[in-house]
């Protein structure tokens, strides 16, 4: 990945000063997230935007992770050799954890759950029922409890996908992914990057996330929604999607 120098000189070229400077406070890590609400803050440490952390989840779980498993299994589990759980964890039946891979204190890893590499979680967070993770970072209290897919990605503190939700992490096509900021393309310099949740954002059931989604504090995105972009803080992204109703035509055979 780039250094941050040249991405932020790129930056400065591409956008006015006041649109620069607003690009920097919505994307910075400690404007995403509470970094009080995680034992790995460090990660963060010398990046300007919070997606840069991405890059740094492998080298940070093979400098910091040390192997033990504290949880509770109810039922049968593989877990991999390279993987801390802490305790209070309950890992139910059917749970694939390959590692590397750190998990908190008193979260549920629920049935089917599949965590595969460079995984880490906070603290009384959920996992839940046929949900997969594959490089991506839970703050404390993070929610990923039905059917989701969250790869290359990071969620806040209190984030919350509903059930169904997908967060794509690679393109189509070719190249890094981009991210839109006032109408024009920023290169993340990251080939899989799927989203960056703020604390306490909510998305809604069944929504797909695009590579390169960006979602402010306490932000939320109704059910169904395709979405591509960044979201401001406390904000709402609706789907307006117009229903219709009709006279139903009576059925053949129907009194």
């Amino acid at each position: 990945m780039p250094s941050n120098i040249p991405v932020k000189e790129e930056l400065k070229k591409q956008f006015e000063p006041g649109t620069y400077n607003l690009i920097l406070d919505m994307f910075s890590p400690a404007d995403l997230f509470n970094l009080n609400e995680t034992e790995h803050s460090t990660i963060f440490d010398g990046c300007n935007y919070a997606w840069e952390a991405l890059g740094r989840i492998k080298r940070y779980l093979a400098a910091h992770l040390k192997p033990g498993l504290h949880n509770r299994c109810e039922g049968v589990a593989f877990i991999g050799d390279n993987v801390c759980i802490g305790e209070g964890t309950v890992v139910e039946d059917g749970v694939m954890i390959k590692g590397p891979a750190i998990i908190g204190r008193n979260c549920q890893i629920r049935h089917n759950a599949y965590l595969r590499e460079d995984v880490i979680i906070g603290d009384n967070c959920v996992v839940g029922n046929a949900s997969e993770l594959k490089n991506a970072f839970l703050f404390n209290r993070a929610m990923v409890p039905h059917f989701n897919y969250v790869g290359d990605s990071i969620l806040g503190f209190k984030a919350h996908l509903g059930a169904g939700v997908k967060i794509s992490n690679v393109k189509l096509v070719s190249g890094n992914v981009m991210v839109d900021v006032d109408g024009k393309p920023c290169d993340t310099g990251l080939r899989k990057f799927g989203a960056l949740l703020g604390d306490f954002a909510e998305i809604g059931c069944n929504a797909v996330l695009n590579p390169g989604s960006i979602v402010g504090r306490g932000s939320m995105i109704y059910p169904n929604t395709n979405w591509r972009g960044v979201v401001p803080p406390n904000s709402i992204v609706k789907n307006k999607a117009a229903h219709q109703i009709i006279p139903r035509k009576e059925l053949s055979g129907q009194k």
